[in-house]
């Protein structure tokens, strides 16, 4: 079941009571436990906000992939675990990894430069259908069966954003698909978690985010909404700032079952 995330003990709001004395193990319970530091705030989620990349579809090897094949033509002796600190990080701290991995003389920027002139050809030749996780659509049927309402929020520009979420049957529903490839700041920056909420008439208070990555995860976070972070040990993400942590996407309809129960 999706685990939720306990905090040490100087992190309790006050007026919340203390963990019982240990004793005997206990057997895990069959679904999930609600036990947040936003307590007060959990009954009033009304809506899922998901990101894309990493969660809807199982991106981030790929493109993982593409960037090291790129960086052994300017470096033969590139490997590809000196590239791992790119994936789930901003456009500048990836570039920054693959500067100091192909240490060739040139910067960041000029590498970044190059790799997106190529992007729209590596864009097309990848088969996201191949990559998309199908649970979500059912995931999304109960989850509006149930009342929530559902949005997408992405780094990736929107145009793909939309071709891929229309590819494979999402986008229908959805009632908005957000790109924060036209703000001035992205992941971990949280406008465009803040821009989907507003755009739905929404608090931060009403949303539950479901992100994989450190820089999606410290967006949901600093957004003031209720995060849930899929977990994938592939990458080193830190998923410290998540409320609740998933094994799997199927988790997340137990978890707003019993976020439901509490209203």
């Amino acid at each position: 079941p999706a685990t939720q995330k306990k905090l040490p003990p100087d992190s309790r709001e006050a007026g919340t009571p203390p963990p019982p004395p240990a004793g005997p193990p206990t057997p895990p319970a069959p679904d999930v436990i609600i036990w947040s530091r936003k307590r007060e705030d959990t009954n009033m989620i009304n809506s899922f906000i998901f990101d894309m990349d990493g969660v809807i579809i199982d991106s981030e090897g790929i493109y993982l992939n593409y960037l090291y094949e790129y960086a052994k033509t300017k470096n033969p002796e590139v490997t590809l675990e000196s590239l791992h600190g790119t994936v789930g990080t901003t456009k500048q701290d990836c570039w920054m990894v693959v500067e100091k991995a192909i240490h060739n003389g040139q910067t960041w920027q000029e590498l970044h430069d190059e790799y997106l002139g190529r992007w729209t050809d590596i864009f097309n030749s990848i088969d996201y259908l191949s990559i998309f996780r199908p649970e979500i659509l059912d995931v999304m049927d109960r989850l509006k069966a149930e009342g929530f309402r559902l949005a997408v929020a992405s780094a990736t520009n929107i145009e793909q954003v939309e071709r891929i979420l229309k590819e494979n049957g999402v986008a229908s529903r959805l009632e908005r698909m957000i790109s924060a490839s036209t703000f001035k700041r992205s992941k971990p920056d949280p406008a465009v978690y803040l821009y989907t909420a507003e755009q739905m008439g929404l608090q931060p208070e009403e949303c539950l985010v479901i992100e994989d990555s450190t820089v999606g995860i410290t967006a949901g976070h600093c957004a003031g909404m209720t995060v849930a972070a899929l977990i994938d040990n592939r990458f080193s993400f830190d998923r410290s700032l998540a409320d609740y942590e998933l094994n799997s996407l199927e988790e997340i309809v137990p978890l707003a079952e019993k976020i439901r129960d509490l209203k």
